[in-house]
């Protein structure tokens, strides 16, 4: 018996392992008759596993998703990887799914070897996460736009901007992002006609979706058209700032959706971004003790030659 059920294991990682199979070839790779894999096929449906067979020159068994989750198989890595996500799930942005991240992660645990729960233990002494600020997303809201991606489908919805100021919308959504502890949507406004971002926290969905749509690709990334927006659009005022450093160093200073930096050469990088307050903006630049000039606007660098002026006077020797 216990032969049988570790050669059922075995079935289950090569089904899962490879798209198709034929009867033969799990028979070679096993070392066991073609009517010893039928049966094990046959039993691992009981399980609840849905292993398609088709007859013929190529035929073989395909395993699909089912009605209902059946028991999973997970190597030593994959097993670690999804108890650090649900881990993280546990206390991150999304709303809802705290109580059952720690259910499903419990469940997991229980059952692994003590080899991984050691590991598990190791990375969870070893690092402390900040706590989430600000608000979260529904999780049944992020599923419902991921859904309305799949599905071609455009949204309707009430949104509230950064002032708080209400407006209805329609949009044919692209892309959920991840970023700095928010979700964002990027959609083609309809009533705008152009690519807008929205933050899903502010969203409100009307039901039902509109109608299907021909998706369409943004001029960049999902990624870089809301870092861009993140960086400029979303403030008050927005900023160029030129640093005498190669791109990459500048943006591994910079903190996830501050703005954009490109390469204006080996040496040197363009940074836009944005503000609410340009003297915040004045210091936060000035402290990555990085070169750098500014392009616009003529008031940030009127906050920089103040900052300037208010250093110089903090270090002047007082005996003087």
């Amino acid at each position: 018996m216990l032969e049988t059920s570790a050669r059922l294991l075995r079935v289950l990682t090569l089904l899962q392992a490879q798209r198709d199979w034929t009867g033969a070839d799990l028979a070679e790779r096993l070392d066991v008759s073609t009517r010893t894999v039928r049966s094990d096929i046959d039993r691992l449906r009981r399980l609840g596993y849905r292993v398609r067979s088709t007859t013929g020159s190529a035929g073989g068994y395909r395993l699909e998703a089912g009605n209902e989750l059946p028991p999973l198989l997970l190597d030593d890595d994959e097993a670690v990887a999804v108890a650090v996500g649900l881990r993280a799930a546990a206390s991150g942005s999304v709303s809802g799914i705290e109580e059952t991240s720690l259910r499903a992660l419990l469940k997991l645990e229980q059952t692994m070897p003590s080899r991984l729960r050691r590991r598990i233990d190791v990375l969870r002494t070893a690092t402390v996460a900040a706590a989430a600020t600000g608000p979260t997303v529904d999780s049944a809201l992020l599923t419902a736009i991921a859904d309305a991606v799949h599905r071609n489908e455009q949204l309707r919805f009430d949104y509230r901007d950064r002032t708080g100021d209400p407006s209805r919308r329609r949009a044919d959504p692209h892309r959920l992002v991840y970023v700095g502890r928010r979700w964002y949507l990027l959609a083609w406004d309809a009533d705008r006609a152009d690519w807008r971002t929205f933050r899903a926290d502010r969203i409100d969905l009307r039901t039902p979706n509109g109608p299907r749509f021909t998706p369409r690709e943004p001029p960049e990334t999902a990624v870089d058209h809301v870092l861009r927006g993140l960086g400029q659009a979303a403030w008050k005022h927005q900023a160029r700032i030129h640093f005498a450093a190669p791109a990459e160093r500048v943006a591994e200073l910079l903190p996830p959706g501050s703005g954009s930096v490109e390469s204006s050469g080996p040496d040197s990088c363009v940074f836009d971004t944005g503000t609410d307050s340009l003297a915040d903006l004045a210091f936060y630049v000035a402290r990555l003790d990085l070169p750098f000039t500014v392009e616009h606007p003529p008031e940030l660098r009127r906050e920089l030659r103040a900052l300037a002026e208010r250093f110089n006077a903090a270090g002047t020797d007082p005996a003087t």
